[in-house]
């Protein structure tokens, strides 16, 4: 019941927001939260600890000058043209599902990044004066693929503050219920 008569309140991304339409490869994706209130996570995502190294506690800035980002923040990036979203995991963990709209920028390969964000090679350096600005994730807090990334990118030239660091990652998107995507596909599903 809602507190305001009988119906049962609808879940939400926010109170403004019920669902959204992200641009994907092939379309728009929905994301949307799971409608159940009582639904838990139960999967791999529920585990609160992994073994250090390497999975320990990321700082909600990589490198000085990253922005960092919540849930909302990341969905304001999705539906903006401004703003790469990047899954920072390997491409096998992105194959397998990802935030929908995202890109895979494997965190192995910061060249990929810097060339895909509009930086162009000048000698051992890069030049990014015209990049476009990017928001990274990875796994989540525990998660040090996109926080390498990100160290990466900066140190070869590339802007902290058009870095943009969204630390709770997958785990923290599982955990507000919201809809994944299978890279390849239409269409979203939630875990």
């Amino acid at each position: 019941m809602s507190e305001h008569g009988s119906e049962p309140a609808e879940v939400r991304i926010s109170a403004e927001l019920a669902c959204c339409m992200v641009s994907g490869p092939d379309g728009p994706l929905e994301i949307r939260r799971i409608p159940n209130p009582e639904h838990r996570l139960e999967s791999e995502w529920a585990r609160t600890s992994r073994p250090a190294p390497p999975a320990v506690l990321q700082p909600l800035a990589p490198v000085p000058g990253t922005v960092p980002l919540g849930e909302l923040e990341l969905i304001d990036a999705l539906l903006s043209d401004d703003i790469v979203v990047a899954d920072g995991r390997t491409p096998d963990q992105y194959a397998k599902y990802t935030i929908p709209g995202a890109i895979n920028l494997p965190y192995t390969r910061p060249e990929i990044a810097l060339e895909a964000l509009g930086c162009r090679r000048n000698g051992d350096r890069w030049d990014c004066a015209e990049a476009r600005p990017v928001a990274m994730f990875c796994n989540g807090p525990w998660c040090g693929q996109s926080p390498s990334a990100i160290r990466k990118m900066a140190a070869a030239g590339f802007p902290p503050e058009q870095i943009h660091y969204f630390r709770n990652g997958m785990q923290g998107w599982l955990l507000q219920g919201l809809s994944v995507w299978k890279p390849g596909t239409d269409t979203t599903f939630h875990v």
